[in-house]
């Protein structure tokens, strides 16, 4: 009883060093944000405002037109992710419950494509954009990411689970593939659904590197974009203006997954599954 004790003490004391070291950098960027600039850049570093202040907030939506910032954002995520919530689900749904020629070269094919690095896409992504003239759009924003390798593997692998005695069944009843796909086997998908949805709306949210080269004026500027422009000067970092809007641009993605988290880990926890 002595050891299984320590070994359960132990391993308490691991979780909690490892949660103190992911929690530790969130909790030090929302305390800091309430910092005078000078406490920010203090040697060494403080967890605790000598000073409480609102001013960083109050620069944040002085600065930067927020509302059109934050409206880019959340329409270009929304969209992504429904994309990738639809044509995923539908290619997964066709690589692991219909039979067509191909089928195993076109699944190898999507597992070749997790294997390149996004940076290898990246340029003839831009220049097919550009020349399709959609630069500057948000249609530019947004095509490129409308389904994903990764999207459509975690769809196929959950949708193995589904026994294939339900769907024979709605087909003698006479239901159509496209029927057995929306009454049937999506309503099963929610916990797959739900985890893609949220590493799809995180991933599109943070985005920055796209939307830095594709949107070239201010008014398509997604926030993790405009708030890199403005708060980093030509010979100074304003950390506390990047420190509220950090804590800003994670509130939303905070609550999509607080609203979708039982879904997320039973997703996780099926997908692969038979």
């Amino acid at each position: 009883m002595t050891r299984d004790r320590v070994a359960k003490i132990s391993l308490y004391a691991i979780l909690c060093a490892g949660l103190l070291a992911v929690v530790g950098p969130f909790l030090w960027m929302l305390l800091s944000s309430f910092k005078p600039e000078a406490d920010i850049r203090s040697v060494p570093p403080t967890w605790w405002p000598s000073t409480w202040t609102l001013d960083h907030y109050r620069e944040l939506f002085d600065r930067l037109d927020f509302p059109q910032y934050f409206a880019n954002s959340a329409i270009v995520a929304v969209l992504v992710t429904a994309g990738n919530l639809l044509f995923c689900s539908l290619l997964g749904y066709a690589l692991a419950k219909l039979d067509f020629p191909g089928r195993r070269a076109l699944f190898l094919t999507v597992l070749g494509m997790l294997m390149v690095p996004g940076m290898v896409t990246f340029v003839p992504q831009f220049v097919l954009v550009s020349n399709m003239g959609l630069a500057n759009t948000y249609a530019g924003l947004v095509l490129p990411f409308l389904a994903g390798p990764f999207g459509v593997f975690l769809m196929r692998q959950f949708l193995l689970s589904i026994p294939d005695d339900l769907i024979e069944a709605a087909r003698v009843d006479g239901a159509g593939e496209w029927r057995i796909f929306w009454r049937v086997v999506l309503p099963l998908c929610k916990p797959a659904l739900a985890t893609l949805g949220i590493l799809t709306f995180l991933s599109s949210w943070n985005n920055f590197l796209w939307p830095l080269v594709v949107a070239t004026t201010d008014d398509k500027y997604t926030l993790p974009v405009a708030l890199a422009l403005y708060a980093i000067g030509q010979n100074r970092i304003y950390y506390g203006l990047l420190l509220a809007g950090a804590v800003v641009v994670v509130v939303p993605v905070l609550i999509v997954f607080l609203a979708l988290q039982r879904h997320f880990m039973r997703g996780i926890a099926t997908t692969g599954l038979k």
